[in-house]
């Protein structure tokens, strides 16, 4: 069944992206552009990846312990992590 039907991304191409380490819509729209266009995939893409789509969900879920690694619950190092939630940082203006 088709995701994005913008990009023709279907749910089996979210869940291959996801297994492969891509564990956020953003991650999955940098994989294959699904949501970049109309967002209406996004809550469905949402969807798949609550469903257990994500290895890394599962490892969380079962009591790993993602920041034992350096790395925040979704995979990037804390840096990383907020500027992925507040989008990216702002460039310093130049002098």
């Amino acid at each position: 069944m088709y995701v994005c039907s913008c990009f023709g991304v279907t749910e089996q191409q979210v869940r291959q992206h996801a297994a492969t380490g891509a564990c956020t819509p953003r991650q999955i729209a940098s994989a294959c552009k699904a949501g970049t266009d109309c967002g209406n995939c996004v809550r469905r893409i949402q969807a798949l990846l609550g469903r257990g789509a994500c290895p890394r969900r599962e490892l969380i879920e079962n009591g790993a312990d993602p920041l034992a690694s350096g790395r925040t619950s979704s995979g990037l190092p804390p840096a990383d992590a907020e500027e992925d939630a507040a989008g990216p940082a702002a460039l310093p203006e130049a002098a």
